[in-house]
């Protein structure tokens, strides 16, 4: 699976974590940045990520901040993206399983032990379809 991952300039030590499970899985993988501590906008790199996605350029994306939650919204700006920020593994198997979710996103102040778990049920879960999908119809409808 290709795999489209960035983050901001919080984010870079757990994107290093999270790129090192995607390999351990032999996933590709293709970094969007950023790649130093340098201070950087994270908009930018959750739009790059999410267009590519979109595009079908990967599978999906992972998107790391300090919260996850500005990767999250700026991601959800580009059409057919539907990028959940994550807690747990539970919240991440869902995210797939009902949302069709195709961009993880984390935070770091979460509990970094979870990390593998989370990123492992969000790269096996697949969309179950069925009456999920009449709900997906719904969410697209509203984008326009």
């Amino acid at each position: 699976m290709r795999i489209a991952i960035g983050c901001d300039h919080r984010g870079l030590n757990l994107k290093q974590l999270v790129i090192k499970l995607i390999t351990d899985a032999q996933h590709s993988y293709e970094d969007f940045g950023c790649y130093t501590t340098d201070s950087v906008d994270y908009p930018d790199i959750a739009g790059q990520v999410a267009e590519a996605v979109a595009r079908g350029d990967f599978r999906c994306g992972i998107l790391v901040c300090d919260t996850g939650i500005g990767m999250s919204i700026a991601a959800n700006k580009v059409k057919g993206i539907r990028a959940a920020l994550c807690h747990d593994a539970f919240s991440a198997q869902r995210a797939r399983q009902h949302n069709d979710a195709n961009i993880l996103c984390l935070g770091v102040g979460q509990e970094q032990g979870a990390v593998p778990e989370i990123v492992n049920a969000f790269l096996t879960a697949e969309f179950e379809g069925g009456r999920h999908q009449q709900r997906l119809n719904k969410i697209r409808d509203m984008e326009g």
